[in-house]
């Protein structure tokens, strides 16, 4: 079975790792996710599992998928312990690994892991080509001004940086992309937002006299005939989004403009997630049956994203996102 919906077009999977859900659940979203022929497997890390070790858990359970682990913080994870841990993966797994590297947020770089995220921006940028270098099997020497390796090579085989990728949405992350990765991955964005993108990361890439990366976009799903609460879970979701700079445009641009403006002016949470309509959920997410999330995945598609990275809604309505990786498996795209 393959979910690949046209020439040059992919649909892959990413764990939720839903707070709300027992965390061992992202081991048989990861298994369906294999079974039902997804293209590849991302594997992030939130507060939960670390997730070299969720993705070598993985590859142990599962027959050929393979697998994207990240997005890593930079300033969290220097580039010698992320090359250090994709080579382990594949060394162990035999899978094909690829790397993810983001900023991350404030709560998770400076709150959770007591690191600065300073600089972030710079710090990507000397990440990705840093750590390009040593997936590629070459002795590090990098002195940037935040990320610093020197004198490391691996041991094991290179996993090769063919599939480096950058996580952006800001002017600077999409520069390093241009620059750096094989693969340039947006999160929670509209198609018309990822339109926008596609143009800057092809400017981008020109000036830098690299062909443009592959656009990916995670988009949460919850799709099939009982979806209330997997698309309530998405609501949750958007609550950390509204406020900040550009996702806030966004969803100003799709019509929400007043609900923006209410979480700029920094509400309790709760308050905040009371305001916010199913509907906001549509802006960025799949709902409904599967011939509406086709339709909507076509839309990414028309704008420029060659692989839609479904995130699925896990709840007690759809354990592991199961009926929604169902539904949206092997169908046709139209576009």
């Amino acid at each position: 079975m393959t979910v690949v919906a046209g020439s040059g077009f992919g649909l892959s999977v990413s764990l939720g790792l839903w707070q709300d859900r027992p965390a061992a659940e992202a081991l048989a979203t990861a298994r369906l996710a294999d079974e039902l022929g997804y293209d590849e497997l991302w594997i992030g890390e939130m507060a939960t599992y670390d997730a070299f070790a969720l993705a070598t858990a993985v590859g142990a359970r599962t027959a050929r998928i393979p697998l994207t682990v990240g997005p890593l913080a930079v300033t969290v994870r220097d580039p010698a312990t992320i090359a250090m841990g994709a080579a382990s993966v594949r060394a162990l797994t035999g899978r094909r690994v690829s790397v993810a590297l983001g900023t991350s947020s404030t709560v998770v770089v400076e709150e959770w892991h007591g690191r600065s995220r300073a600089r972030a921006g710079v710090a990507l940028a000397e990440s990705a080509r840093q750590t390009r270098e040593l997936l590629d099997g070459a002795k590090s020497d990098g002195e940037g001004e935040v990320v610093r390796s020197r004198g490391y090579r691996l041991r094991l085989p290179a996993p090769g940086a063919a599939g480096l990728t950058v996580a952006a949405f800001g002017a600077a992350a999409v520069r390093t992309a241009a620059r750096y990765a094989d693969r340039l991955v947006l999160n929670l964005v509209s198609a018309e937002a990822a339109g926008d993108l596609v143009l800057d990361l092809e400017r981008a890439a020109r000036e830098a006299g690299r062909p443009r990366p592959r656009v990916a976009a995670w988009v949460c799903a919850a799709v099939g005939s009982d979806t209330e609460q997997g698309v309530e879970q998405m609501r949750r979701g958007l609550v950390g989004y509204l406020a900040a700079p550009g996702y806030g445009e966004m969803f100003a641009r799709a019509g929400f403009g007043e609900l923006v403006a209410f979480a700029r002016t920094r509400p309790h949470p709760r308050e905040l997630l009371a305001a916010i309509p199913p509907a906001a959920v549509e802006v960025v997410g799949l709902g409904g049956t599967a011939l509406h999330a086709a339709a909507r995945i076509a839309r990414y598609r028309a704008a420029g994203v060659e692989e839609v990275v479904v995130v699925p809604s896990a709840t007690d309505a759809d354990p592991a996102g199961e009926a929604t990786l169902w539904a949206l498996a092997s169908m046709a795209v139209p576009g």
